[in-house]
């Protein structure tokens, strides 16, 4: 999806439908609740969307395309430094508390890390995932995360 055709659901041109926002939505690992508040609506606002009962604005698209457009270099970091290690390995975090208390830096939720990760190991063969609290009490060898 970085990569987004003339007709694509993030082209400047066109509304997006409710059916690509939420493709567009569960390819980023959003839920509905974080986009809401990264977006400052309530969270109807963001069920109407999905369920088409009002269009989605252009904004959300704009805000959407770059978060897509960070995820995209988010990935491409992370196999960089994974490309090229003996045994790859990352973690990723089983909710929003765990992920957060890692990386407090971080405004994405914890769903957003594992849809990263799911794409860095569709490029990074043999690739190793684990979750944080799995590598800590069980010494789960992680080269990187």
């Amino acid at each position: 999806m970085a990569e987004n055709s003339a007709n694509g659901p993030l082209d400047e041109g066109r509304t997006m439908t409710s059916a690509e926002f939420m493709v567009v939505c569960e390819f980023l690992g959003l839920t509905g609740s974080w986009l809401a508040e990264h977006v400052g609506v309530p969270a109807g606002t963001v069920d109407a969307w999905e369920q088409g009962a009002r269009p989605v604005p252009h904004s959300v698209r704009t805000a959407l395309r770059d978060l897509e457009r960070l995820t995209g270099e988010f990935v491409d970091k992370a196999v960089d430094s994974l490309g090229d290690l003996p045994e790859p390995g990352i973690v990723t975090y089983r909710d929003d508390a765990e992920y957060r208390a890692a990386h407090p830096e971080s405004g994405y939720p914890a769903s957003w890390h594992r849809a990263v990760v799911a794409r860095v190991a569709q490029e990074v063969p043999g690739l190793s995932i684990a979750y944080a609290t799995d590598v800590e009490s069980d010494d789960v060898k992680v080269s990187a995360s």
